[in-house]
């Protein structure tokens, strides 16, 4: 799945449990800003997207777009994903 700032990628887990990964590529951006795009997107995974998954891996990559998005844009796009993913695993 992809959005405007993320791609999405989901697969079923062999665990017991969700796992979700994040990558941002630098897109010749610098390694703060890199983090913070990072560190916003795995906060945004631990509070809206892990708690509605079960036994399902979730890979999130960040586009160019998300180095210039805000923490609420980022948190609609990780919402969209959330919900495509719970009507996969269904």
């Amino acid at each position: 799945m992809q959005t405007e700032r993320l791609e999405a990628r989901a697969s079923a887990s062999l665990l017991l449990h969700p796992r979700a990964g994040v990558v941002v590529p630098k897109h010749r951006h610098n390694i703060v800003e890199r983090n913070r795009v990072k560190r916003r997107l795995r906060e945004l995974v631990r509070i809206k997207l892990l708690p509605g998954l079960q036994r399902i891996d979730v890979l999130i990559r960040a586009k160019p777009e998300a180095y210039d998005s805000s923490f609420a844009q980022l948190a609609g796009d990780v919402g969209a994903i959330g919900e495509w993913v719970s009507r996969m695993s269904r």
